[in-house]
């Protein structure tokens, strides 16, 4: 474990890339060979929309990135957040178990729980919907955020990074699994029903995410995680629905010329608001 985190304590820029383009690769490949949904439309040109968004994403986040430095600094000099506290009440405990309890914590902060608070305020909501209004659901739809989410999305991790007292190791490393967890949950993939059961029970499987991107309420509402599955139980926002049955996108957003023209989602956010108008529908 110290090995992992002194190399993520000083991982070049160069790494994080390949870490982000690597999965990009790797998933999309899987996707032709086994994919969950056969999907009549052209995977480059749906990848250039999610890719530009993939972009803005990384340049935010770059611009931005002095900002989690400074809270992790002042967290560990201040001894505040929940590692720090550990570190003092436990001294002896595995640093296995540290880098468990500190990448959960920040994933319930940088991903969860902004996932969740997203779906809960109209104006937050409305530049997620760029997100959601993907139909074609797949490796790519995971970096499909708006800039102004991207900008929402860094602030919560801010958030978490100061209450959970993080070292910058367990910041890269939890960025790291984030992204790659992300495209795998995203990815359009077919895996056997019970080894995604299985896989669920610890992580976001691809079937348990894809439930969430369901055009329609409940299920837009559910399966919030990113990295760990237990924060949707502990929480009771966990749900399942046959793969097969579930319609990408969102009821008020059904344009699929609109949903795939980047000036269009760009725009989403400053549109006038349109409300959910399916409620707990079953199909």
């Amino acid at each position: 474990m110290d090995t992992i985190l002194t190399y993520f304590d000083a991982i070049p820029s160069s790494h994080r890339s390949a870490i982000l383009i690597g999965g990009i690769a790797f998933f999309w490949l899987i996707e032709y060979i086994i994919p969950l949904i056969r999907f009549d439309y052209k995977k480059f040109n749906h990848a250039g929309i999610n890719i530009f968004f993939t972009l803005t994403t990384i340049v935010i986040n770059f611009f931005l990135a002095f900002l989690l430095f400074e809270a992790s600094e002042w967290a560990i000099a201040n001894k505040f957040g929940i590692l720090q506290w550990i570190d003092i009440q436990f001294p002896s405990l595995s640093a296995w178990w540290y880098v468990l309890i500190g990448v959960a914590a920040l994933d319930f902060f940088g991903a969860w729980l902004a996932h969740y608070v997203e779906h809960r305020i109209p104006v937050l909501w409305r530049f997620h919907l760029v997100h959601h209004t993907d139909t074609h659901v797949d490796t790519t739809t995971a970096n499909r955020h708006h800039p102004g989410e991207s900008v929402i999305r860094f602030m919560f991790t801010l958030l978490g990074v100061i209450l959970v007292g993080a070292p910058i190791a367990i910041i890269m490393l939890y960025q790291s699994m984030s992204v790659v967890l992300s495209q795998f949950n995203h990815a359009n993939i077919s895996i056997p029903k019970k080894l995604d059961t299985i896989i669920s029970y610890v992580i976001v499987s691809p079937n348990m995410h894809k439930v969430h991107h369901h055009n329609v309420l409940p299920y837009t509402d559910t399966n919030y995680g990113n990295i760990f599955s237990i924060w949707d139980r502990i929480f009771q926002t966990f749900a399942t629905k046959d793969p097969e049955t579930l319609v990408y996108g969102v009821d008020t957003y059904p344009n699929a010329s609109e949903n795939a023209n980047l000036k269009s989602l760009l725009k989403i956010p400053f549109n006038k608001y349109r409300p959910p108008t399916t409620l707990n529908a079953d199909e």
